[in-house]
């Protein structure tokens, strides 16, 4: 009797759940999985999202061998990951220690650092084209003052990517900086006395004993970087359109241009398929290593 009045409640209890996240659930699929399922039949069509489409084989996946144009953005890409990951993860660390105190107004630090974060994308690019002008951007004003040459910026092909990485690092140091501080307010106390009782000064204490407990943080916060920076592609429409002369032409902003200028959208689906297997392999292999590198630890 008891068991069969426990298996009912079990049953209610599993509808219930199912009830309260059938919304969540449908709305992921909706917009999630479908356009997923549709994207990945695309790719194997030529389709101009007017015309009926045409099934056409791997032909979009074979064209994206001889296309220069993403052989560029490709590398663009990774220069702009290598670059945006490291400077990110290490301005949020030391940003996090800096406002990990007890001092007057340290509120009002946190809430600056973040608020970059909370700014919309399209804010911070019309912020930075100001900043930036070539012409009478307060960049070159001050370069001008301490005698420095004017320089192109956004407008230069040799210097518009880096300044993309160096927009996007102001932008989301806050985020990485919150996420290490909750980390750091969390180092138990007794390893902080106990390195104060050995001698060790606050910046010691900082990098040698509680910047090994942030590993799974850190972990966590490089596969979150990795995986937005190669789907970088509001500041790249915001501020440069990919220029000049595809300079800032990265892999999403590419397949945007084919699927909605070009209205290459079959081509577009396969470029949206190969960043979703290379999406998907960064994640497992950075899985791997943070399993691997918690196993060793713990030996």
């Amino acid at each position: 009797m008891i068991t069969a009045w426990a298996r009912r409640r079990s049953t209610a209890d599993h509808v219930s759940g199912w009830m309260l996240v059938a919304p969540s659930v449908l709305l992921i699929g909706l917009f999630g999985l479908v356009p997923l399922v549709w994207s990945f039949a695309m790719s194997f069509q030529r389709n101009d999202l007017q015309t009926p489409a045409e099934w056409v084989g791997l032909h979009n996946y074979d064209q994206m061998l001889g296309d220069p144009v993403l052989v560029a953005a490709l590398r663009h890409t990774l220069i702009y990951t290598v670059l945006f990951v490291p400077l990110t993860l290490v301005g949020s660390l030391v940003v996090a220690g800096a406002l990990n105190r007890n001092i007057r107004g340290i509120s009002i630090y946190r809430l600056a650092v973040f608020v970059p974060v909370i700014t919309s994308t399209v804010a911070t690019g019309v912020i930075f084209n100001f900043l930036l002008d070539p012409e009478y951007g307060l960049a070159n004003g001050l370069l001008e003052k301490v005698g420095l040459p004017a320089q192109g910026f956004f407008s230069d092909p040799d210097q518009a990517l880096y300044a993309m990485v160096a927009m996007t690092v102001w932008g989301w140091i806050g985020f990485g900086a919150l996420i290490y501080l909750a980390a750091l307010q969390s180092v138990p106390k007794d390893l902080l006395e106990a390195a104060a009782l050995d001698g060790c000064g606050p910046v010691r204490t900082f990098w040698q004993i509680q910047v090994p407990q942030l590993r799974p943080v850190t972990a966590f916060l490089t596969t979150w970087l990795i995986i937005n920076a190669l789907q970088l592609f509001d500041e790249v429409y915001v501020t440069t359109k990919g220029g000049p002369l595809h300079a800032t032409t990265v892999v999403v902003y590419y397949l945007y241009q084919q699927a909605f200028q070009y209205f290459h959208a079959g081509y577009a689906s396969a470029l949206a398929c190969l960043l979703f297997v290379v999406i998907v392999l960064v994640t497992l292999i950075q899985m791997r290593l943070t399993r691997a590198n918690d196993e060793s630890g713990a030996a």
